[in-house]
């Protein structure tokens, strides 16, 4: 009987361990120190900054890809795309622009900066959030996994995401940020921080209130683009259809 219950006891044990042993999960709450305009009919899909230069792509009916001046939101050049494609995230990498396309299985590439057409390569998955650690493609296709790919779209490895031992769908746009992997949830107005190398949701970030309700009309859609300027450490978030883009930083609950 003894023996049993030591047994017992020891399971139990292993059972509830990672419950203790998990990394808790930091609070964070978006706060605005700065506000841009930004093209209300946006439907944000890809924010990126290479070399001061922030680029944009949108979605919905009339997709485009564009670069955009910062200080006005007004489009610098703008690539406009069939009506057949959706278009989604985007990043550049090594002179090349990589461009994804929602259920349209397909993957445009250009030349970067010169945005000179390329190739149109095929894509097994949905396409949602891009980014890149400067080695790798960094992609989510809606779900909970996100997928490393090499500039020819092999996939090397991929995780899990996981917030508190949980998988976590619908991870959206993507930015890659010292180190930490940075997505939208999708019809949320959370950021998850992830350790790339397991997966784990390391911190949370609430936008609640980014965009005040004065600003919001019936054509204001969720929060969605994360841009990441290297040289200065600042953060830009905006969402589909807002009129304007905000510098972040942090702020801990």
């Amino acid at each position: 009987m003894c023996l049993r219950r030591f047994i017992l006891v020891f399971l139990l044990s292993l059972s509830v361990l990672p419950l203790f042993s998990e990394t808790k999960v930091r609070q964070y709450k978006a706060k605005a120190v700065r506000e841009y305009p930004h093209d209300v009919t946006s439907y944000t899909q890809g924010l990126f900054i290479q070399d001061g230069q922030m680029y944009e792509s949108t979605g919905s009916d009339n997709s485009t890809f564009r670069k955009v001046e910062l200080s006005t939101g007004k489009a610098l050049r703008r690539l406009d795309f069939n009506r057949k494609y959706f278009v989604e995230g985007s990043v550049a990498l090594d002179g090349e622009l990589y461009i994804l396309t929602w259920r349209n299985k397909v993957l445009f590439r250009y030349s970067f900066p010169e945005l000179e057409y390329v190739s149109t390569r095929s894509y097994p998955r949905e396409g949602w959030g891009l980014t890149t650690d400067g080695k790798s493609l960094i992609a989510s296709d809606g779900s909970s996994r996100i997928y490393f790919m090499t500039p020819d779209l092999e996939v090397t490895s991929s995780i899990q995401v996981r917030l508190h031992g949980r998988p976590l769908n619908l991870l959206n746009e993507l930015e890659y940020i010292d180190g930490k992997i940075w997505a939208n949830v999708y019809t949320s107005d959370m950021i998850v921080i992830i350790d790339p190398s397991t997966g784990n949701v390391e911190s949370v970030v609430d936008c609640s209130g980014l965009l005040p309700d004065r600003l919001r009309t019936e054509d204001t859609d969720v929060l969605n683009g994360i841009a990441y300027d290297k040289a200065t450490g600042k953060i830009y978030l905006t969402g589909k259809n807002w009129p304007r883009l905000y510098e972040i930083v942090l702020e801990e609950k």
